[in-house]
């Protein structure tokens, strides 16, 4: 075990669960996901769809402060309208809220966080957090003997989308966020960011997880073949739940903004990105959606 891995108490919730990481892609449907694994008597997934506590730990190519943002989220929820005993209560988001701030400077905080949402039914853990695609190496030999400590199946969900088509929702969705800021807009600045296009390096991903997870602990799907009785069934099974056929026509977190790729966008991406295409081809054959570009 890495000797920078805190000695943590053990919960017996937790002993014998699997503990299922999503850790992405970015645009890549996962909010559906965290509904769809959430509905599940058998799954227990976070209140808060994305926790953001293995990548404060490796901040590389961060988009914002996750930890200070964590403050701010638990600032909200205090000063709601009513009594803040009562919404702490009564609200599982203001109680995960507390926990991820705590977990700011208690790493045992992020096990007992699941503890605490375990029932006699669960029996498997969930934390969905896409920008853990990005912590590289060390990040997941870390997330691997931190949660060794539980005595839990540390398993692993990457889902992946046509590299153009993912990049250009994850900037549309990020001008949303920020009107201001027009990155979609200047898309030929933000293919030179860095911390935009760490999260297009399927490569970088995939081969990270494969160097420290077992093949039995991993599942690649694919977001254009995601909504399938095929696919969900591959994903309840690995999570360790019964099958449930999804609400294929709703949809979590949509990017609203609607802007057409420009074409000059569209050549300069699919350039930048042909070794992404090139590298899911090699690695997972057949699998990759024919829909992919050529």
């Amino acid at each position: 075990m890495p000797s920078d891995v805190p000695l943590l108490r053990k919960y017996a919730e937790l002993e014998g669960k699997t503990f299922l990481i999503c850790v992405g892609a970015t645009k890549c449907a996962t909010s559906w996901i965290h509904h769809y694994l959430g509905s599940s008597p058998e799954v227990a997934v976070s209140p808060l769809k994305e926790l953001h506590f293995f990548n404060a730990k490796f901040p590389q190519n961060a988009m914002n402060d996750v930890d200070a943002f964590a403050i701010k989220r638990l600032q909200y929820h205090a000063a709601r309208d009513g009594s803040a005993v009562e919404n702490l209560r009564n609200t599982a988001s203001f109680q995960a809220s507390v926990d991820r701030v705590q977990m700011i400077y208690d790493d045992t905080a992020y096990c007992g966080h699941f503890a605490r949402l375990c029932t006699p039914e669960t029996r498997t853990v969930c934390d969905i957090t896409p920008a853990y695609s990005i912590i590289g190496r060390d990040g997941f030999d870390y997330m691997k003997s931190f949660l060794s400590t539980q005595g839990v199946t540390v398993k692993l969900l990457f889902v992946m989308r046509d590299p153009v088509d993912r990049l250009w929702s994850q900037l549309r969705h990020l001008q949303q966020m920020n009107p201001d800021g027009r990155i979609a807009t200047r898309w030929a600045e933000a293919i030179h960011s860095p911390r935009v296009m760490a999260r297009a390096d399927y490569k970088g991903t995939v081969t990270a997880i494969d160097g420290v997870f077992p093949a039995a602990d991993i599942l690649y799907l694919f977001y254009e073949t995601l909504f399938t009785d095929e696919s969900l069934r591959r994903l309840c099974d690995f999570a360790g739940a019964g099958y449930r056929p999804g609400d294929l026509g709703e949809f979590r977190n949509k990017t609203s903004l609607e802007m057409d790729l420009p074409d000059d966008a569209g050549i300069a991406f699919r350039d930048l990105l042909d070794p992404q295409y090139g590298f899911c081809r090699d690695r997972f054959k057949e699998l990759v959606p024919s829909v992919w570009a050529p």
